[in-house]
């Protein structure tokens, strides 16, 4: 009997205890209300929200190293620029002092050619002065006038022509009239004496003919 009534006794406990745990489990269990769904949401934008500023910076990080490349690409192409102006304001400054220099070489170096032909002249000149020409005035005369072939010749290879003048109409360009007489062979207008020769290199008047014009 008092393992009957023991072995009851124990059987009660473990139906108490089973009631307890039945009565317990409902309390431990959370219902979600609307506010605590509000809540968990709220929590989740906020981690959203915190997120965001992180992609933010990370935004104007790539926006700032994009602008600083940009500057020095730019900055690379200024000077590269600069430097390309500057190499043709070298190149420019010596094809200048280039063309000062030929430029001046020919204004020194121009007559070279008529000079050294004109230095036979002289050595013609020289002899016939060297020699005895009081016994021999013709010949003297003959040398002479060989001398001033060979300077005429020379300078008529160099461009240099006479200016017309006897008889030719008066021209102010070419004839440099110093007084006008009367005259019977000339008509008026006319160069009717020539008191200097004039004469034209290549063309161009470099000394007018000293004239006389008939009235």
């Amino acid at each position: 009997m008092r393992e009957r009534k023991s072995r009851m006794t124990e059987e009660k406990k473990i139906n108490v205890d089973k009631a307890e745990d039945q009565t317990k489990e409902p309390e431990e269990l959370e219902t979600e209300t609307p506010e605590s769904i509000n809540n968990n949401m709220g929590n989740e934008t906020t981690s959203k929200e915190v997120e965001q500023p992180e992609s933010s910076e990370s935004s104007e990080d790539n926006a700032s190293e994009t602008a600083a490349e940009d500057y020095n690409k730019k900055a690379e192409a200024e000077e590269s620029g600069d430097a390309k102006y500057l190499r043709l304001m070298a190149e420019f400054q010596n094809y200048k002092k280039r063309v000062a220099k030929e430029k001046s070489d020919i204004h020194s170096y121009a007559n070279e050619k008529i000079v050294t032909e004109l230095l036979e002249v002289l050595d013609n000149f020289e002899r016939a002065l060297a020699a005895d020409n009081s016994t021999d005035v013709e010949g003297y005369t003959q040398g002479m006038k060989l001398i001033f072939d060979q300077l005429l010749g020379v300078l008529t290879k160099s461009g240099l022509v006479e200016v017309k003048a006897l008889g030719e109409e008066f021209d102010p360009s070419m004839h440099n009239a110093v007084m006008t007489a009367d005259s019977d062979e000339y008509d008026s207008n006319k160069v009717c004496s020539v008191l200097q020769k004039g004469y034209t290199l290549n063309g161009k008047v470099i000394r007018p003919s000293m004239v006389t014009v008939a009235k």
